[in-house]
């Protein structure tokens, strides 16, 4: 089923090569998150304090009602691919031994909407889609090069996408099914740590003289 030629009402991440690539330049899949981020969070363990969630998530400008997390056989999460998406969406990436890659991605729309019948490009209309298609309560599209499953949550559009050569559909379908708002357990586990937020800051540098175009300072002392 090809699509008709108007704009594309849908940014899912099909394959988002330029977050690929710092990802990879970052090492952000070298660090998977513990396996209790794969999957629901056992109830015997004992309840994260919600107030603190709320302030760590608050550090990274992150809304914590909008993280979501999914699953997918081989996969983890890569942590440090964690962060915010547009104004207040969410981002992260699932990474697997063999370089496979899934991308979540979380947008909230007032209007909100999945379908891509009336879209003919992916995000940025680099590629033209060749198949869009209803998929049980999702949509389904892709490109030559990538492919992603899309669905309405509210206001929100949750969108799981990775490279065809990498991620089979089947894979794709899975990890789109399984994707789910975080609990509290899994908030603990994909949300930074307290006091981790400090890369996300302005640094302060010594060596900028307070007034001028903010040049360095390189003035050395008499004895060189």
């Amino acid at each position: 089923m090809t699509s008709r030629s108007r704009p594309p009402r849908l940014r899912p991440l099909l394959l988002t090569v330029t977050l690929a690539l710092a990802l990879a330049a970052a090492g952000c899949g070298t660090e998977p998150a513990p396996d209790r981020v794969a999957g629901r969070s056992s109830s015997g363990d004992p309840a994260p304090d919600r107030a603190e969630l709320e302030a760590r998530a608050s550090a990274t400008q992150i809304v914590a009602e909008h993280v979501w997390v999914t699953e997918a056989a081989g996969y983890a999460l890569a942590r440090q691919s964690v962060g915010v998406l547009g104004d207040d969406g969410f981002g992260s990436s699932y990474t697997a031994p063999d370089g496979g890659m899934l991308q979540l991605s979380v947008e909230r729309r007032p209007h909100a909407e999945a379908d891509c019948t009336d879209g003919s490009a992916a995000a940025g209309g680099s590629e033209p889609l060749v198949t869009c298609e209803r998929d049980g309560e999702q949509w389904y599209r892709a490109t030559e090069s990538g492919h992603a499953y899309a669905r309405e949550q509210g206001e929100l559009v949750i969108t799981v996408s990775g490279a065809r050569e990498k991620v089979d559909r089947a894979t794709l379908r899975s990890a789109a099914r399984a994707a789910h708002r975080a609990d509290d357990h899994e908030l603990d586990q994909v949300l930074p740590p307290a006091g981790d937020a400090s890369g996300r800051q302005p640094v302060e540098r010594g060596d900028l003289p307070p007034m001028g175009d903010g040049a360095p300072n390189n003035d050395v002392g008499a004895s060189g």
